[in-house]
């Protein structure tokens, strides 16, 4: 697992602040965060020269002015007991995303907490290019109210970076265990039934069953790698029909009604090394409206690409 002491929350001033705040608080009570950095990234505005010179401290004063909005919507928010140390800014940047990924880099950020919007007003600050280059694990949260995220769900592909899903997602229902929760812990295997099967004389049904308990056996030894620390994880096996596993990632979390989804960087389906997240990750990043989603990412995975990315 890897300890997010480090959290950023990207704010835009509307309504949606109020979860992320309340977001980045339950995390930095699971993880005893260090710093949680606030940030509120505002355009630049190009004023002429005559407006600049009749109102030289304009943009100051709006800075400041949404400054204290935020500052107030912190200590409303925000558990202000723990240890945390907290910082709110207000800055300036051509593209949200673009000042955020900056800001990740300078200090060193473990986690950057977004939202996403689907009725309230306003653009969110989460992107497909934040998606792609943050170098850093990503939580994605919609607009609705959560009063927990005790019952989750990791999509899993048995590898390296399903592990680390997995170990966050126990870390996270340890807390919930901590503060007198009940947890729930899905692990979720999305499974297909090969093109060719018929050629080996058995039917979709009977070679279906035989993928599941191949990946049963595979779960087993996954699970067997992972310290659970006593919390009991359950298996699911999903058949997807449709050839559209982030489909039945979907669909699965929707039914089970987890208010977690939790899912690595890349896993084995990564249709290149040239991004820090696979294909399925960002199919999931545009269908989930309504799961808050979290990409456990190791920190600077490809970071040198990304300094590179960062300037185009």
């Amino acid at each position: 697992m890897n300890p997010l002491r480090k959290i950023l929350v990207g704010l835009d001033g509307t309504e949606m602040d109020n979860t992320l705040i309340q977001f980045a608080s339950f995390l930095a009570r699971t993880y005893s965060a260090e710093n949680v950095y606030f940030v509120n990234v505002i355009k630049n505005t190009s004023l002429p020269n005559a407006v600049k010179k009749e109102f030289p401290t304009l943009m100051e004063d709006a800075i400041k002015d949404r400054k204290k909005v935020l500052e107030k919507k912190v200590i409303e928010n925000f558990d202000m007991t723990l240890p945390s140390r907290v910082k709110i800014a207000v800055e300036q940047g051509p593209l949200p995303s673009k000042q955020i990924l900056k800001l990740a880099e300078k200090y060193n950020i473990d986690a950057i907490v977004v939202g996403r919007k689907q009725n309230l007003k306003g653009s969110s600050v989460v992107t497909q290019r934040l998606a792609r280059r943050a170098t850093c694990s990503l939580l994605i949260v919609p607009e609705k109210e959560f009063s927990s995220v005790c019952k989750l769900m990791v999509a899993t592909d048995f590898s390296k970076d399903s592990q680390a899903a997995m170990e966050e997602a126990v870390a996270i229902a340890s807390k919930c265990i901590s503060e007198g929760m009940k947890p729930e812990v899905l692990a979720l295997h999305v499974f297909n039934v090969p093109s060719g099967y018929h050629y080996t004389g058995k039917s979709y049904e009977e070679f279906a069953q035989i993928m599941e308990n191949n990946a049963r056996k595979e779960y087993q030894k996954f699970i067997n790698k992972i310290d659970t620390k006593g919390i009991e994880i359950t298996p699911v096996f999903a058949l997807d029909r449709h050839d559209d596993i982030v489909a039945s990632i979907y669909d699965t979390a929707v039914k089970e009604e987890v208010n977690c989804i939790v899912i690595g960087g890349k896993g084995k389906t990564a249709s290149t090394a040239f991004f820090p997240i696979g294909t399925n990750t960002e199919r999931l990043i545009s269908m989930d409206a309504n799961i808050p989603l979290l990409i456990v990412r190791p920190k600077h995975q490809n970071a040198g690409i990304i300094e590179m990315l960062q300037k185009i």
